[in-house]
């Protein structure tokens, strides 16, 4: 820590931090655009500027931009000095000559870094008179919007589609302020990140496409925390709601798992909780049913024989528990298919093996060598292969690190760097996106990618020889292991898409092997689903070993369900199906439980490294659908003549049950939790539209509507402190009203997002 002095004040920063980032940490107001946390510092806009003193007899000082300042002890800054505000305010002046001050029909309007940045730095007067430069929009595909006539000249879109996530088909054209950011021809962009353009761009140059085409004010929007549910990744989300509909999805942030950034699937894959032909009402053979009816047709249907339940990899643990308590754990499966499944249970003996590291998305970014065996990860786990894109820079800036170049300083860090890479090796089938950062690349099939890892494993051991390769191959093999032994952190990357419980064992080996003196090493397996970790805590059973048909099947969350499922289902006298959009083949027997998506309900899932984490409900549905767990708790009630199980209890019976689960009651704080005797608000303070949103129904106010599973509540009104992590889904203060200001909460973040638990590892290994 360094003692640095801010217009007379003493604070404590970090040594080597730039300034820019200090200051925001502090809460001291700095006006910038061109930085972000993730992309670094280049100094381009000039708006950070700062007055830096040569020591306390100075009284002229200098000005310096705070984003390329670096930390040091008894530094002497002023933020507040009179030149340096003016300096500021030309700055902004000149920013806005040609931005079309179009705010009131602006996408970002409201919800603007370029508003918040105009307004701090005191810019209220244009004297700009003459006519203002015209760009030509793009049609960038079905996700982006263009409008490049709100270009302030940041560079941050360019810096993250290229440098950051890797695309090709983005850039900027032109020189000096005649500019224009995006591709060369019109066309879908190509890189499956490009939806954090939303969010890297302070200007509303890009916005939500998907969003405009039911445009709402950020301000009338209900929020709340929630988890993509695509693929096992686990990344944290910001689902925001009006009127009924989901309108976007944000990045949450995550210091463990996606940081700032998300992939275009789990930004912008949420219409099919939208779509008008979801199941809204419960039936029976294609008879609509109230809930009442349904729930004593269900019960009826149990009542008269054997049931089996089956499980899903998509649905909660809340929702799985709830089902094995009904059928019983004898009676409970996994709905997958034996072969997958297998897998699946492999992945989660690794981790309660405890004989190797599980990594974080984090500390995968972190690792100076890489390891991919048998997973394209673009492909099943689109988030991982973003950190490793990023791992392959670190040794490289560790080099830079020894010119005392800072991190941060990104321009001056790739120049010295140039184009060279630290070790990443990949060893899958198909063509992979990380090619063009990857040291070796290799489109092999399964068998061969087992033959080169059982060859790394032995040379880790000195074993080498023993292995049939040629000599070339040998070489290459040790090339390989030399590598990644000289680095201090090494990812081993895998998973079950390989479709080999080989391949997975030798990956946990050679990843263990890898663990030396000066080697840190740990492993990170992908999973199909997004609770497929966690369904197989629950049961190591797949529906496929059951050797009769049961004269009933519970089938939870149907909608992704297997072929050889539904076959099995197919043979039963009578079904009962928990789904939002139910198999066809199963409508003409089914008793179809009208069931609610993840923007609808709460649950716990487990992640790719075993991480249980919580998502809440963004809006409630009608009286007709719930939340499968729901269902399943109302009918055991009923069954058992007991008493129903809220949200709260089930998680707590959870963790009675299952020794491995027992944190899942600390994962995010209960229904009870309470600030100041209030709930946490779903909507920012500027909300509006609350009495007004139904007045063409009814001119009276209505109720606001209670959730009674969490501590959230559906209205403006309610505590405005600083919030869990785990509950805080609005990033929202006077003068930092945009997205991208969520930057500014970095105080909180560092120590708050990262101290407490955003997600508990139920297997994670300490070194």
């Amino acid at each position: 820590m360094a003692t640095i002095i801010v217009d007379g004040k003493q604070y404590q920063a970090e040594a080597g931090d730039n300034l820019l980032k200090a200051c925001i940490k502090l809460g001291i107001d700095i006006p910038y655009f061109c930085y972000h946390p993730a992309l670094g510092s280049v100094g381009s806009c000039r708006l950070c500027a700062v007055k830096r003193f040569r020591d306390a007899d100075d009284k002229r000082g200098r000005i310096v931009m705070s984003c390329m300042e670096p930390v040091s002890e008894g530094m002497i800054i002023s933020v507040n000095d009179e030149e340096v505000k003016n300096f500021r305010a030309s700055v902004i002046e000149g920013l806005m000559t040609n931005h079309p001050h179009d705010c009131p029909v602006c996408d970002e309007g409201g919800e603007c870094h370029l508003q918040d940045m105009t307004v701090m730095t005191g810019h209220n007067n244009r004297r700009f008179e003459f006519k203002k430069r015209t760009q030509k929009n793009q049609n960038l595909g079905p996700f982006i919007h263009h409008e490049m006539n709100r270009c302030i000249q940041c560079y941050r879109c360019v810096r993250y589609y290229r440098d950051y996530a890797g695309g090709k088909d983005f850039g900027v054209f032109g020189s000096h302020n005649h500019l224009y950011f995006g591709r060369f021809e019109d066309g879908q962009l190509e890189s499956e990140f490009s939806g954090n353009l939303v969010e890297v761009c302070p200007t509303g140059v890009f916005t939500d496409k998907t969003l405009k085409k039911h445009f709402t004010r950020k301000w009338d929007l209900t929020n709340a925390p929630s988890l993509c549910t695509h693929c096992g990744v686990g990344c944290n989300t910001i689902v925001s709601e009006r009127y009924g509909t989901v309108r976007r999805v944000m990045n949450r942030y995550n210091h463990h798992v996606n940081g700032y950034f998300l992939c275009d699937k789990g930004r912008f894959g949420y219409e099919f909780v939208n779509d008008p032909s979801r199941i809204t009402v419960s039936s029976y053979k294609g008879k609509a049913l109230d809930v009442e009816s349904a729930l004593l047709k269900a019960t009826e249907l149990i009542r008269s024989g054997k049931t089996i339940g089956v499980g899903s990899p998509v649905a909660s643990l809340e929702a799985n528990f709830a089902l094995q308590q009904l059928v019983g754990a004898e009676n409970f499966y996994a709905g997958v298919s034996k072969a997958q499944w297998e897998l699946v249970c492999a992945v989660r003996d690794i981790y309660r093996s405890k004989n190797v590291k599980t990594l974080s998305l984090a500390e995968v970014e972190k690792a100076e060598g890489v390891l991919i065996l048998g997973e394209n990860i673009i492909n099943t786990a689109p988030r991982a292969a973003l950190s490793v894109r990023q791992a392959v820079k670190n040794k490289p800036f560790a080099g830079a690190a020894a010119l005392n170049i800072a991190d941060w300083n990104n321009s001056a860090v790739k120049i010295a760097v140039g184009t060279e890479k630290g070790p990443l090796y990949i060893f899958a089938s198909g063509k992979n996106k990380l090619e063009d950062v990857a040291s070796i690349s290799k489109d092999i099939d399964t068998a061969y990618v087992e033959k080169i890892a059982e060859a790394i494993a032995a040379s880790l051991k000195g074993n080498l020889n023993t292995v049939s390769l040629n000599e070339d191959e040998k070489a290459t093999v040790k090339q390989i292991t030399d590598n990644l032994l000289s680095c201090k952190k090494v990812a081993v990357i895998s998973g079950t898409s390989s479709m080999s419980k080989k391949l997975l064992a030798l990956s946990a080996e050679i990843a263990s092997l890898l663990n030396t003196s000066s080697c840190e090493s740990g492993i990170y397996l992908v999973v199909p689903h997004a609770n497929s970790l966690g369904l197989a805590v629950l049961t190591s059973n797949t529906i496929e070993q059951v050797a009769d048909a049961a004269e009933n099947v519970v089938l939870l969350e149907a909608n992704s369900i297997e072929e050889s499922v539904i076959t099995f289902s197919e043979k039963a006298k009578n079904v009962i199906v928990l789904v939002y959009k139910s198999p066809e083949k199963l409508n003409s027997k089914a008793l179809v439980l009208a069931s609610a998506t993840f923007a609808e309900s709460e649950g716990t899932l487990v992640n790719n490294e075993g991480r249980m984490q919580r998502y809440f409900r963004v809006k409630n549905t009608g009286e007709d659908v719930k939340a499968s767990w729901m269902w399943l708790s109302q009918l055991k009630a009923m069954l058992d003549n007991s008493n129903y199980l809220s949200f709260d209890s089930l998680v707590k019976k959870i963790g009675e049950s299952y020794p491995e689960l027992n944190k899942i009651v600390d994962v995010a704080p209960g229904a009870g939790y309470r600030e100041s005797a209030m709930k946490i608000p779903r909507q920012t303070p500027r909300f509006t539209g609350r009495t007004s949103m139904y007045a063409n129904v009814d001119l009276h106010e209505q109720k606001p509507q209670n959730d009674e599973n969490s501590a959230l509540a559906f209205t403006m009104e309610g505590s405005r402190e600083v919030h869990p992590a785990q509950l805080n889904a609005i990033y929202w203060k006077p003068g930092w009203n945009s997205v991208q200001a969520t930057n500014h909460y970095l105080r909180d973040l560092d120590n708050i997002l990262k101290a407490q638990q955003m997600g508990i590892n139920i297997w994670n290994v300490e070194k």
